[in-house]
């Protein structure tokens, strides 16, 4: 991490990397639940997100407080969060992932 935003949770996180962790926590439809923009509740894909995402920073911004909230309940959980680093094998689609959990 770099030192210059020691306090920063977001810092070194792609926006990807913030998407892909709330749709594996939540799946697309809880996430559309918590919050409401189009891109999550019809016909949601990373992609399709990504792109209003970045163009939307009132959307930006409720992601990125979203994220910062469930990595902080993870870990006063004691539930181990995936680093942002390791990004799951291509193959493996996000559908896959939001089974998961």
């Amino acid at each position: 991490m770099d030192s210059s935003q020691p306090n920063n949770p977001l810092h070194g996180i792609t926006l990807k990397a913030i998407l892909e962790y709330l749709v594996a926590e939540y799946g697309w439809e809880r996430l559309g639940d918590r919050i409401q923009i189009r891109c999550f509740q019809s016909d949601p894909s990373i992609s399709s997100s990504l792109k209003f995402l970045r163009k939307t920073e009132w959307a930006r911004t409720k992601v990125e407080r979203l994220y910062v909230n469930s990595i902080s309940y993870d870990q006063r959980k004691g539930k181990k969060s995936e680093p942002a680093q390791s990004v799951p094998a291509p193959t493996e689609s996000v559908w896959d992932r939001a089974r998961r959990s």
